[in-house]
């Protein structure tokens, strides 16, 4: 069955879970001393087995008014995951508490049971009680679990818990006082271990409840739910763990997902997003933290995992990369560029370690050609030259000889300090395929390096020609 953890809280989750755990110290202490004062007077066993119980309760509702105000502290450098767990702490000692206390009872019961050494007294003073506590423990078990539910307290939960077990067991009290004052008056020490045992049973629960928190045991099925979440989200290849954590009101959610290797970074980032937001859209207000790692996939091309290599010994990605097949034996080539001012002996270098791994990884290559080039950071500076200038002139006069280019526009001779760069548009025949426009383009930019020796860079727009 689906787990819905909603964790989402509306107004001040401090003040409410104050209140209601104050309320319940003061409820716990007003019950006790009534209980305590006609069970002494009466000599009921069950009815000072209940003051003992709401006594317990009383201690109860104070640990649980600490454990509040210190679970909802925000996390620091020593409690980097919230201070939730002092809730877990808090019922456990609870149940505890209750154990050593239902011991006594049975004990105290099974001795006047033995010894026959029971002395009963059921006024209308102790039904008074017994109904006081009823209509008490009713109203604080609700409110109790009412806040409980809605900001995930297991302090206040095993609070409600304890004041629901009060009306069970004061019913079973008052049960055994309607047999005492019709001269049954054994009876009330089996009422007593009936409390006792129901008790131990409520204690059961809550100590088991109690460990599974404090051991973060995930709830069944929960495990399973978030991994079917993880994968169905679009560019999650694969997903290597999911780690969950339970404190207190809070659900700490690691996982870590394989994103194929060839992803941009911005786009990754973007995935891992939606692997959050798919987490939260089904378990709402979780704390979740996604880790990615590189996935190499089995359709990766030859040029996808040269770029991988390349990237991987901390260069930059490669570019005008070409991949020709000669009767299955592959040649590479591409350029590299490297950081400013690093020598042509150390780039050489660099360039056969780039060639090593590629032929190591990829046996099918049989020849690697690297262009070496400097990578200089930063914008580089640039001045367009005037119109009148003698080389925007013969450029414009050399496209027009051109017969692959059928018109041109938008020439452009821009000079830095040591380079001079060509920007052009070009039209070109609509029935041309991307290929062949690729073809004819860089045919057309190396007659114009040839032609112009000081050209460094050629960028040419291609344009489908007008009707």
């Amino acid at each position: 069955m689906p787990h819905h953890l909603n964790f989402s809280t509306a107004g001040e989750p401090s003040g409410e879970k104050r209140r209601i755990a104050l309320t319940s110290v003061v409820a716990a202490v007003f019950i006790t001393g009534l209980k305590l004062v006609v069970g002494l007077q009466t000599n009921s066993l069950g009815l000072l087995s209940e003051a003992a119980h709401s006594g317990l309760d009383f201690l109860a509702a104070l640990l649980t008014f600490v454990a509040v105000r210190v679970s909802d502290r925000p996390p620091d450098k020593e409690h980097m995951y919230g201070h939730g767990k002092i809730e877990n702490l808090s019922a456990f000692i609870e149940t505890l508490l209750l154990i050593v206390t239902c011991s006594w009872i049975i004990w105290e019961a099974v001795h006047r049971l033995v010894s026959g050494e029971t002395h009963v007294s059921a006024s209308v003073w102790s039904f008074v009680v017994i109904g006081v506590a009823i209509i008490i423990d009713i109203s604080r078990s609700r409110a109790l679990k009412r806040v409980a539910i809605k900001y995930k307290s297991q302090a206040l939960e095993a609070d409600a818990l304890h004041f629901a077990s009060d009306v069970w067991s004061s019913l079973v009290v008052l049960a055994g006082l309607v047999f005492v004052s019709l001269g049954y008056v054994w009876l009330d020490a089996i009422a007593a271990i009936v409390v006792a045992i129901l008790v131990l049973f409520v204690s059961y629960r809550l100590g088991r409840r109690t460990i599974d928190a404090l051991m973060d045991r995930v709830p069944e099925g929960l495990y399973e739910e978030i991994l079917g979440v993880v994968r169905q989200v679009e560019g999650v290849e694969d997903v290597r763990s999911i780690r969950i954590r339970p404190s207190g009101a809070e659900v700490f959610i690691d996982t870590t997902v394989a994103i194929r290797r060839t992803t941009p970074f911005q786009q990754a980032h973007v995935i891992m997003d939606n692997v959050e937001q798919a987490i939260r859209d089904r378990h709402h207000g979780v704390d979740v933290v996604v880790h990615a790692e590189p996935f190499e996939s089995s359709d990766e091309t030859i040029g996808d995992k040269i770029r991988m290599i390349v990237v991987g010994r901390g260069l930059r990605p490669p570019h005008n990369l070409e991949v020709h097949d000669e009767h299955g034996a592959l040649h590479v080539e591409f350029d590299i560029e490297y950081a400013a001012g690093l020598s042509f002996v150390d780039a050489h270098t660099i360039a056969d370690e780039v060639e090593a791994e590629i032929q190591r990884e990829l046996p099918a290559v049989k020849h690697v050609t690297v262009h070496l080039e400097e990578y200089v950071p930063g914008k580089k500076e640039v001045a367009p030259r005037a119109e009148s200038d003698s080389l925007l002139q013969e450029i414009r006069a050399f496209l027009a000889t051109q017969p692959d280019v059928l018109s041109f526009s938008d020439v452009r001779v821009m000079r830095g300090e040591d380079f001079c760069t060509v920007a052009l548009s070009c039209a070109f025949r609509r029935s041309l395929t991307l290929a062949e426009v690729h073809r004819q383009v860089s045919q057309l930019e190396t007659r114009m390096y040839e032609q112009f020796p000081e050209v460094r860079k050629v960028a040419v727009h291609a344009e489908p020609a007008p009707d």
